[in-house]
């Protein structure tokens, strides 16, 4: 069996909460966010676990009482910098599922199909995405006229022909570990933001000739990569999580 370990990137304050709390562990039917992501990682077969914190790590590590390792993130440069700063957790061996700490509706069902289909096809990178009615904000999966990955195109990057695609990344992934390791080092913050995206170490990948695909979701299933930013938002989830407990 291949090891499978899992980082969960937490170290966001969520300014848009209104709300001094640390984003990942608002209630979301009574567990911290963070909780429901780190279960469907373990649920999926993630052996390890490691929380990057950065914004109110004390309080963020006193409200998880899974068993999990923390790395800090200690200054907010992007998706691809927190990652890297748990380089040596990822190490080189196996894979590595990366998500999202304010996702508490993915399940463990959903991240173990991404993993069968990231194994069967030998992957250096699996995205998972989903298609929706509304893609405002997110960014685009593009894919050629065989339907194969081709990238990820941010919106404000995006041509009118690529803003009008339903596909969309949901920030969440299944790396090869040794692929991760290396693409992160090549990473570069030349871009408006100055910051290291996460999204570039798929562009290095699929250039150093391993395959990319990406796992689409779509009806119901969508609610899985629902992130939360707004206290209605997380009502909205909560609202979904009720409904999906009473019907277990």
């Amino acid at each position: 069996m291949d090891k499978l370990k899992a980082v969960i990137l937490a170290a966001g304050k969520g300014t848009r909460m209104n709300s001094e709390l640390p984003k990942v562990i608002h209630k979301c039917d009574n567990q911290p966010m963070v909780h429901y992501v780190i279960k469907a990682a373990k649920d999926a077969g993630a052996m390890d676990v490691c929380v990057i914190v950065g914004y109110g790590a004390s309080e963020v590590k006193k409200a998880i009482y899974d068993v999990v390792d923390f790395v800090t993130q200690a200054e907010q440069l992007g998706t691809g910098h927190a990652v890297k700063c748990a380089k040596d957790f990822i190490g080189t061996e196996g894979d590595v599922l990366v998500l999202c700490g304010d996702t508490p509706l993915i399940t463990g069902e959903t991240l173990t199909k991404l993993v069968e289909l990231h194994k069967k096809l030998a992957n250096g990178v699996t995205v998972l995405s989903a298609i929706v009615d509304d893609p405002t904000g997110y960014g685009r999966i593009i894919r050629d006229e065989q339907n194969g990955f081709v990238k990820i195109v941010e919106q404000k990057d995006a041509d009118e022909e690529e803003q009008a695609v339903k596909e969309i990344n949901s920030g969440m992934y299944i790396f090869n570990a040794e692929a991760l390791s290396a693409s992160l080092e090549l990473l570069s913050n030349d871009n408006a933001a100055c910051e290291y995206y996460l999204t570039d170490t798929i562009a290095i990948i699929k250039k150093i000739g391993l395959r990319v695909s990406a796992m689409a979701l779509s009806g119901d299933e969508v609610d899985d990569i629902m992130g939360v930013n707004t206290i209605e938002q997380l009502e909205r989830a909560t609202a979904i999580m009720q409904s999906r407990n009473s019907q277990n």
